[in-house]
């Protein structure tokens, strides 16, 4: 089950919704508006390079030190 990010076109708040099947959000959380388009999500992931050294990407340089737990948290 995948956890999909969304933005609210009323609030402009970003939000997340673990999705169920082929379920959707009934509306935001915060103004419950339904005007809410799903966010293309970054992805990131570890690589074994040579010699056994570990190597990490993500979509951008700016989340390095970020403790949310996904960019709909910090903002970025």
């Amino acid at each position: 089950m995948p956890i999909y990010e969304f933005h609210c076109e009323d609030c402009d708040t970003d939000f997340e919704y673990l999705v169920m099947g082929s379920g959707k959000p009934e509306g935001c959380p915060d103004c419950k508006s339904n005007n809410f388009r799903r966010l293309m999500s970054a992805c990131g992931f570890v690589s074994k390079g040579a010699g056994g050294q570990t190597t990490s990407a993500s979509a951008g340089t700016s989340c390095g030190g970020c403790a949310a737990s996904s960019c709909a948290g910090c903002g970025h």
